[in-house]
């Protein structure tokens, strides 16, 4: 998962994750990565239309959005 994230970060992909937050809340989310940290990443949130910050532990998947996602 870190080279996905990578990869996003460097070429600025829109990305479609699933995450698990803190209270086991599960949602899908597309966002462009901006920056990644030991434990976190930060990333514009289209969903909510902000910046954002992700535990990596609560991503359960990630991919390439596609097209029509956004």
């Amino acid at each position: 998962m870190y080279n996905q994230l990578k990869k996003a970060l460097n070429t600025k992909q829109t990305m479609m994750m699933f995450y698990q937050d803190k209270q086991g809340k599960v949602t899908q989310r597309f966002i462009r990565v901006l920056d990644i940290k030991d434990d976190y990443i930060v990333a514009y949130c289209f969903w909510r239309k902000k910046v954002r910050t992700f535990s990596i532990t609560g991503i359960l998947s990630i991919g390439k959005a596609g097209r029509k996602a956004i």
